[in-house]
């Protein structure tokens, strides 16, 4: 029967990565690049070979195993696992670099930072002040080999094979019999005579100091190098000459060394330092002092190394999120060191913890997320954000804060491209039109009809004939003015999604009504609006083959040309719209700058001088879009879809009341009222003006009626006296003059419901909604006689009695 011997190093759980080894510090050890063989985590693995006539380097070699193993502290070397055979050696640590290896590669970089050295020597020194003051160790090795660094920066103590203690116990300081290791000896150990007084830390910190020189200045070349600091920056110089000092009895303690580098003004006594102790103790920290670290740390991240940010710092995070209950004031720092990671990293890392926070009922962690999406949406699948994640956003556009719906509305530029067809077309279409028609924001109502313009080219084809033509004429009826600017801009946006059919009957209508609008920003963006439409008809009736060219977006499922635009405005919405709620309404508007490319037309006299407005994108991708006549106008449309941003649209922390005193100030110059803005007779405040009218309205009502008409505001310019593309003025007679009244809107009575998207247009459907009306009515009065004539039969009951029937 044979046995076969098991081999203990194929065992071992950690092998070496055939490579180089990393480095050969002086003394008995090699260090290798190693892996765990279940995980693949990185290790590194000490490793000393046994060779015959070397029992003194061996049992040196024993010793360093045991002291590693025992010893434990954040500055100290990690202990992970060890194998001890006949033939060789392994100590398996935590995955460090030398530090005179690490000084290289970053040098070559552009060099280490002073924060980062005043952070690694402090580590350094507080694991002196752990072995002598609470081991009563000497480590009796400190050099720039003894050193080690992890992935995140930190500073280790390594190279314990030299140790001994300072009681006695076990005899004396072992024999290094290593040249490159004696030079940093401190000069009393020459003296043999035992007369020279010192302390027990002092020979270590004679070696602090040599390990400072060296990290500064680099390698020490001999020790009379000591008396010129080089390098070493002048806060830490007064303390560095009293770790060489000659006399060994004022050499400092490990401690007070400390203590020292950390008074005011001292090279350890900075933001990074204290962040690092702060985080080492964060566990016993209070709540409220967790909070305000969090919300100062993301003013200084910026300075600190990136792997300190990836490795410590963002641990920290999740750890405090998910058990410290730290809330919203993580995700500023959170999404900081998010920059740091790869792809794959964030969504291991930072997703997960998104996700769950989107669940959250706190509102200060919603408006965060929803204010900072711009940063992690790249991250997000289509899955994710249609199952865990848009399911609570929309819980927002219900919200009762009015920065909460606003910043709803915004994250779904982000989130459109990513839904599917139910959460897109009838979920996020439901709750645009109730914000749009029922919310008393003006500014909310405002930039749901912007994001809708933004969106249109995600929807299907149906949705955009159904929503969109509804949506944006109900914009322009908004007693607010900047809705109604974004009306007509939303119309030049999607141009390309409408048939000529709903250009001639259904937008034009619209749009020229908006000419006589009390605003001058409104009237100007009409009127550009109108040319461009007006030239793409004209364009389609010179050349009927263009048509099918032109309408090629209208009944597709999605506009692919569309597409790079709404990226393009995804900045807009996250930035440009931000400001959204703390812009507009000025308590007296002034005009603004105008841009140098857009010429202002003249203002009629007594009426104030709006906010500059973007210019709506020409509508067209041909060059019959404008005639030769028109090239001025076409170079003023010809960046609009990008002036969206640069449009004031609207504030919550405002009032409405400069909309009114504008219209006030136009009646009073007698510029007459437009017809379905706030009316001078009855004193109607914008808002509830357009509260009663959206309880009539929905987005797909119908046509209005005529109403009895009004004269034009003294000064409105007739339609014949526009040059609408001719080489010469017009002189001939205004074809429009027995038209000069000018038309109002009579709403005809809808009903609206979150899914009613198709308006009542028909009178046959009024009368059916009369009828069914009055029989509801008249079965009410039937029910109630009923139960008058049975309580009178039966008389009242009288208590206890017991009803029989």
């Amino acid at each position: 029967m044979w046995f076969f011997a098991r081999d203990p190093v194929r065992d071992f759980p950690f092998e070496l990565i055939p490579e180089p080894p990393e480095g050969s510090p002086p003394g008995p050890w090699t260090l290798h690049r190693g892996r765990k063989k279940a995980t693949s985590s990185p290790v590194s693995i000490f490793v000393y070979d046994v060779k015959p006539g070397a029992e003194e380097q061996t049992q040196v070699a024993k010793a360093a195993f045991k002291r590693l193993k025992t010893l434990r502290h954040p500055n100290i070397l990690a202990y992970i696992d060890g194998l001890e055979t006949e033939k060789c050696l392994h100590i398996v640590t935590e995955a460090v670099t030398p530090l005179g290896t690490y000084l290289k590669v970053r040098a070559e970089a552009g060099g280490l930072k002073e924060l980062e050295l005043s952070w690694g020597l402090h580590q350094i020194v507080k694991a002196l002040s752990f072995l002598v003051n609470d081991c009563s160790l000497i480590h009796n090795n400190v050099c720039m080999a003894a050193v080690f660094v992890d992935r995140a920066g930190e500073w280790k103590l390594g190279g314990l094979d030299y140790m001994y203690s300072a009681q006695g116990n076990g005899g004396g300081p072992p024999h290094k019999g290593v040249p490159e290791l004696e030079q940093y000896d401190p000069p009393e150990l020459a003296d043999t005579s035992g007369r020279v007084v010192r302390e027990k830390w002092s020979a270590d910190m004679w070696r602090l100091g040599c390990l400072i020189w060296e990290v500064f200045n680099g390698p020490l070349p001999r020790a009379a190098a000591l008396r010129n600091p080089g390098k070493i920056p002048k806060s830490l110089v007064p303390h560095y000459c009293e770790l060489v000092g000659a006399n060994p009895k004022v050499r400092p303690n490990p401690a007070r060394f400390l203590q020292n580098c950390r008074a005011p003004g001292g090279f350890m006594n900075n933001r990074f330092v204290e962040t690092n102790l702060f985080l080492e103790e964060i566990q016993i920290k209070e709540p409220a002092e967790k909070q305000k670290f969090f919300q100062e740390l993301s003013k200084s991240l910026d300075s600190f190394p990136e792997d300190f940010c990836r490795h410590k710092v963002l641990p920290q995070l999740l750890t405090a999120f998910e058990f410290g209950n730290a809330g919203a004031v993580v995700l500023t720092p959170l999404f900081q060191v998010g920059k740091f990671l790869s792809s794959e990293e964030y969504q291991q890392k930072i997703i997960p913890v998104v996700v769950k926070m989107f669940s959250s009922t706190d509102r200060a962690m919603r408006i965060r997320l929803l204010q900072q999406m711009e940063q992690f949406i790249q991250y997000l699948d289509e899955p994710t954000v249609n199952t865990q994640i848009f399911p609570h956003v929309v819980h927002g556009f219900l919200d009762t804060n009015p920065a909460i719906r606003e910043q709803t509305v915004k994250s779904m530029l982000l989130l459109a491209p990513k839904l599917n067809e139910a959460n897109l077309n009838m979920e996020l279409m439901k709750h645009f039109a109730r914000l749009q028609a029922k919310d008393e924001q003006g500014p909310i109502r405002c930039n749901t009809t912007v994001c809708l313009g933004k969106i249109g080219s995600y929807l299907s084809a149906s949705t955009r004939h159904r929503v969109l033509t509804s949506a944006f004429s109900r914009a322009t009826k908004d007693p607010f003015a900047p809705s109604r600017v974004a009306g007509v801009l939303g119309f030049a946006a999607t141009h390309n999604l409408y048939s000529m059919d709903d250009c001639a009957h259904k937008i034009l209508p619209v749009l020229c009504g908006l000419t006589v609008d009390p605003e001058k920003s409104v009237r100007d963006q009409a009127f550009k609006a109108i040319r461009s439409f007006l030239s793409k008809l004209e364009s389609v009736s010179e050349d009927p083959t263009q048509l099918a060219e032109v309408e090629k977006d209208v009944h597709a499922a999605s506009s692919p040309g569309m597409g790079g635009a709404a990226a393009s405005w995804a900045g807009w919405a996250v930035t440009g719209v931000s400001s959204l709620t703390s812009k507009l309404i000025r308590a007296h508007p002034t005009a603004a700058p105008a841009e140098a490319s857009v010429p202002q037309r003249p203002m009629p006299e007594g009426l104030p001088a709006p906010a500059t407005t973007p210019v709506p994108a020409t509508p067209t991708t041909s060059d019959h879009w404008e005639t030769q006549e028109e090239d001025k106008d076409t170079a003023e449309d010809s960046s609009a879809a990008d002036r969206w941003d640069d449009e004031d649209w609207g504030s919550l922390e405002q009032e409405a009341e400069s909309v009114l005193a504008q219209q006030d100030e136009w009646r009073a110059g007698g510029q007459g009222s437009r017809v379905g803005q706030v009316s001078s007779q009855d004193h109607k405040s914008p808002e509830s003006e357009w509260n009663s009218w959206e309880a009539e309205g929905s987005w797909d009502q119908g046509w209005q009626e005529p109403r009895s008409s009004e004269p034009p505001p003294e000064g409105t310019r007739l339609a014949s006296e526009y040059n609408w593309g001719g080489s010469e003025p017009n002189d001939k007679s205004d074809p429009f003059a027995s038209l000069s009244t000018r038309p109002s809107a009579q709403p005809r009575p809808d009903s609206w419901g979150e899914d009613n998207w198709e308006g009542l247009e028909t009178e046959s459907r009024q009368v059916k909604a009369e009828l069914a009306r009055k029989k509801r009515e008249e079965r009410r009065r039937e029910m109630e006689a009923k139960r008058a004539e049975k309580k009178a039969a039966k008389g009242p009951m009288k208590l206890g009695a017991r009803k029989l029937d």
